[in-house]
């Protein structure tokens, strides 16, 4: 990469349980070229000397509409058979900040972030509320033929057959996002995800919640985090990264290995993307493999999905 690129995209789309052999090759093929494509998106609004902003949410919408990702179309159902969805997206120029929780007919839950941060005077709006909002505001709509996927079910199905509770069967479907910096030199993040399948009693992980799965700070760099998401609730895992580099002069890459090694020390698994303030980019997990992707200004894009990659 160059030392100082124009513009960065990091994208991923979960981590967990991903090796070789957990994929069918349609699976893999169809995952790598949704990465592939929401590169595409990002990386078309940065070139175009567009903001990281704008980058971060286009890449996140097209995740979103392909089913491999567990965020609008494909997300897990809840122990009760719905689907609930959460979502935040972060501007690094003045850490203005969006998200919603457990909304059930918003098409694309991270721009419905997006409306709370731009046109309400709050952060998190939840459930019934961030519903009606999203209603209100005129951001499309969707019924539940198109979230709900034959796969997603058969995961609960097999939850509830073996007694499991409130916790995914297997973890290789997953929360996507996107951090960008652009050509002025802002960041921002954005996160997406249905939660885990099964979840129960109104259950909130940590993407929808500004500083732990979800952060973007121009003095540092932004942050989208995935896996199990109460670890990194209470390891503040973005915010942490963010810290590090803003107040002991870490690198960012530098960080996010730290800050995920601690967050495995509490027993946690999973993995987040990152990008500096010069555009420097990239990742750090603790699971078996994570979904991702890489472009800057000069680069060809960079996918990848098992941890020898």
């Amino acid at each position: 990469m160059n030392a100082t690129p124009d513009w960065t995209l990091v994208v991923h789309g979960g981590a967990g349980i991903i090796e070789q052999g957990t994929l069918t090759p349609e699976q893999e093929a169809g995952v790598r070229a949704a990465l592939g494509r929401a590169l595409e998106a990002g990386a078309a609004v940065l070139a175009g000397g567009g903001e990281a902003l704008d980058a971060v949410e286009a890449a996140v919408r097209v995740l979103e509409d392909d089913e491999h990702f567990n965020a609008g179309r494909g997300s897990v159902f809840t122990y009760e058979g719905a689907i609930e969805m959460d979502a935040a997206v972060m501007d690094g120029r003045n850490r203005d900040a969006g998200a919603v929780t457990g909304v059930t007919a918003t098409r694309n839950p991270v721009s419905l972030a997006r409306r709370v941060m731009e046109a309400s005077p709050h952060v998190l709006l939840s459930r019934e509320g961030a519903d009606r909002f999203s209603r209100e505001q005129g951001v499309e709509q969707a019924g539940p033929d198109w979230f709900e996927v034959a796969e997603r079910r058969r995961q609960l199905e097999e939850l509830k057959a073996r007694g499991a509770d409130h916790f995914d069967v297997e973890m290789k479907y997953g929360t996507v996002g996107a951090v960008a910096r652009d050509k002025a030199g802002h960041v921002a993040a954005a996160t997406s995800t249905g939660g885990i399948t099964g979840k129960r009693w109104g259950r909130i992980g940590d993407s929808p919640l500004i500083g732990a799965g979800t952060y973007a700070d121009d003095r540092a760099g932004a942050v989208s985090a995935t896996g199990s998401g109460e670890f990194f609730i209470r390891a503040v895992v973005a915010h942490e990264i963010c810290a590090r580099v803003r107040l002991g002069g870490e690198s960012i890459l530098g960080a996010a290995r730290a800050v995920i090694k601690d967050m495995g020390s509490l027993g946690g698994t999973g993995g987040v993307i990152v990008v500096g303030p010069e555009g420097d980019g990239g990742w750090a997990f603790n699971a078996a493999g994570m979904y991702r992707g890489r472009i800057s200004s000069g680069q060809d894009p960079v996918v990848a999905l098992y941890g020898d990659e």
